[in-house]
């Protein structure tokens, strides 16, 4: 399910310098924040303290002024922290730097892929009853990250370039990222984010699902209405499926025995 115009607002992007650049299409903090709780499903707590560099290429008409508190605090509710901006006209460049923010136009903050990673879209409705064709797991990628410990609450993890495998499980409040695919051999618990730089080939598997939020390329879905009870508890398979133009994340329960 493609997200609403408004959740098109805004478009997260990874950059070298590891700061997470929050690309605008609106300056007012009221309308940005109606594309976020679209975004991300009204999750307070999506990042993880993240520095954010404001860039303002994707807006067309500049306003004379800009409400840098507002911005600021409404980044800040979903944890993010504003450290600079890029893109911006001079003539606001002044304030931006009044209200604590650099200017960024010169430093390193390419992408990490010169096509940047689909923008987080609304959560897709469950997938229809009809089961799908029976799924395979995927092969391991060579530069797999293996993490032998049980992640706790806070506590993330990210796969740079390969597929990242759990060994000991995920708590509720950890976070594991992957540029490729996902697989855990135990409890899957918080967030759960693969293909992190936009393969659609990536896929989560767990032998036991119940996530606060999962991921593939861009493509969201987050739990607080609960676990399905036909997958709560089992083993899953976690892919994207064309849908149109468009794809959708489509859970399958794996049979293990």
């Amino acid at each position: 399910m493609s997200a609403p115009n408004a959740a098109r607002s805004i478009e997260f992007r990874n950059a070298t310098i590891g700061a997470t650049i929050a690309v605008l299409r609106e300056t007012e903090p009221a309308r940005l924040a109606d594309a976020l709780h679209l975004m991300l499903g009204g999750m307070p707590d999506f990042f993880n303290g993240e520095a954010a560099v404001l860039d303002f290429s994707g807006v067309t008409s500049h306003p004379e002024r800009i409400d840098w508190v507002g911005l600021a605090s409404l980044l800040r509710r979903y944890r993010l922290q504003p450290v600079g901006v890029r893109n911006l006209p001079e003539e606001l460049a002044a304030s931006a730097r009044q209200a604590g923010l650099a200017i960024l136009d010169g430093a390193e903050l390419r992408e990490r892929q010169a096509t940047a990673p689909p923008a987080p879209q609304a959560r897709p409705e469950p997938a229809p009853a009809a089961q799908p064709a029976p799924a395979t797991a995927p092969a391991l990628a060579a530069n797999t990250l293996y993490i032998d410990r049980p992640l706790r609450s806070g506590q993330q993890v990210y796969a740079r370039g390969g597929d990242l495998v759990l060994l000991a499980g995920v708590s509720n409040g950890s976070e594991v990222i992957a540029d490729g695919s996902i697989h855990c051999y135990g409890p899957l618990r918080g967030r759960a984010l693969a293909g992190a730089q936009g393969n659609t080939e990536a896929r989560i598997v767990t032998t036991n699902f119940g996530p606060e939020l999962l991921s593939i390329a861009g493509i969201y879905r987050t739990f607080e209405q609960g676990i399905p009870a036909s997958i709560a508890g089992q083993a899953a398979l976690v892919r994207l499926i064309a849908s149109g133009s468009e794809h959708k994340l489509d859970i399958d329960s794996l049979q293990l025995g």
